[in-house]
């Protein structure tokens, strides 16, 4: 990796000390189901389908939303150790991580009302190529460990308001 992030990553620390109002950024993911159990999402500029596997009832065109979760923690994972590394002057040439995750469909297919829908358990290895000491990879993994956003999001209870909204009935029937 030849490109440093410190000078960003301070940079954006300095920045966010002297306006902190400035801190709070929204992102946004829209969906729209395509057929069947497809969806087409859009967020910022990139496109993404989501499917389920055949054997749930999908066509196979892309990941399904469960593992979209466990992409998202094994990039964040990646970027956060990357950004930490190069901020800490901890040498690192990779990290690469993989996840896997348990779920039981009993739970998402109202099989057993006792087990739950989401996964049950989320275990990850993170591959690190560096030649830091012990301590200083331990010293990065805490720091990781604290501040990736996708692992604070899966680990602690983050509100959730969902609201419902009919589509115009007049817009609907003149589609048809």
């Amino acid at each position: 990796m030849t490109q440093s992030y410190k000078t960003v990553f301070d940079g954006t620390q300095e920045a966010l000390r002297a306006e902190p109002g400035q801190a709070l950024a929204t992102f946004t993911a829209e969906s729209r189901q395509a057929e069947g159990l497809r969806s087409e999402v859009q967020t910022r500029q990139f496109s993404l389908t989501v499917d389920e596997p055949e054997a749930l009832g999908g066509t196979d065109q892309g990941p399904n939303p469960v593992e979209l979760v466990l992409a998202a923690l094994a990039s964040c994972q990646e970027i956060t150790y990357r950004l930490y590394a190069d901020s800490l002057g901890i040498p690192l040439d990779s990290v690469s991580v993989k996840v896997d995750g348990d779920l039981d469909l009993r739970g998402f297919f109202s099989v057993d009302e006792a087990v739950r829908p989401g996964f049950q358990a989320i275990r990850a290895e993170v591959t690190l190529d560096s030649p830091a000491s012990e301590a200083e990879l331990d010293r990065l993994k805490a720091t990781v460990d604290r501040f990736c956003p996708v692992l604070d999001i899966l680990g602690n209870r983050t509100p959730v308001s969902l609201t419902f909204a009919e589509a115009d009935r007049a817009e609907t029937q003149a589609a048809e």
